[in-house]
């Protein structure tokens, strides 16, 4: 069976370069989806449920993994950072990375046009769910996506990729991505003047995953420009279905 080099967040292209250099067979597995392992009864039963992936995963995998790239920058978050620090004490091995190019003030953000900025998946006309399967998969494949026609968007989704993808199915094929998702596409992980950047009068649902210090962003802009706010921890309910099946239905 192949090597493998667990990852999460967006580690910086030059780390991933090394890697795909130096072991050419190895399989790359993105260690922030839930791929149903066991969990491992680290953390506390209350905590994002990303940063739970990642310890259930690499555990399940420990005797296969080779390494692990952990971005702990502004590129992901301080649970990260301390997922490191854990994860180095039960024997991993691990290289750190912080991708934090493109990192702007509100001074420096001032004036940039970022409907400019080149995200063709963002803005393409593919169903939501596959937007963001393909966005966080480029971040190893590096596919060229520019022939991709782009949609008149008459939704918006910001934030990170759900725990459960399942919640974007609910979402038309002209929903526009935003926040992270979008910071990602564009190889800026970092930037927040991008992550900040919605377009004036789409309606726009605001998604961060319960625990998540992007909550902050989320409900300030979801007020900011009256759209929906949403948390959810784990497996969305039918109540948060719902809210959102409404909120599309009615603007």
């Amino acid at each position: 069976m192949k090597d493998i080099i667990g990852f999460w967040g967006y580690p910086h292209p030059e780390i991933i370069k090394k890697y795909k250099q130096n072991y050419p067979d190895a399989k790359w597995i993105d260690l922030d989806i839930d791929f149903n392992y066991p969990e491992i009864k680290v953390l506390p039963d209350a905590y994002c449920a990303i940063i739970k992936n990642i310890f259930n995963n690499a555990f399940y995998l420990k005797d296969r993994l080779i390494k692990v790239l952990a971005p702990i920058g502004k590129d992901k978050c301080d649970s990260a950072f301390f997922a490191v620090q854990i994860l180095k004490d039960y024997g991993f091995d691990i290289e750190i990375s912080i991708f934090e190019e493109g990192l702007t003030d509100d001074k420096s953000a001032n004036g940039r046009d970022f409907s400019l900025i080149e995200t063709p998946i963002s803005n393409s006309s593919l169903p939501l769910r596959e937007k963001i399967e393909k966005i966080t998969a480029n971040i190893i494949e590096e596919k060229d996506y520019s022939n991709l026609s782009k949609c008149k968007a008459e939704f918006g989704f910001w934030g990170v990729p759900p725990n459960d993808l399942s919640i974007l199915e609910l979402f038309p094929d002209n929903t526009r991505v935003f926040g992270w998702t979008r910071c990602v596409e564009a190889k800026s992980p970092a930037d927040i003047g991008l992550e900040l950047y919605v377009e004036n009068g789409l309606p726009t649902v605001f998604f961060a995953q319960t625990f998540c210090a992007k909550n902050q962003l989320a409900k300030y802009l979801a007020g900011k420009h009256n759209g929906l706010y949403i948390d959810i921890d784990g497996v969305p309910t039918n109540s948060i279905k719902a809210k959102i099946e409404a909120f599309l239905r009615l603007r």
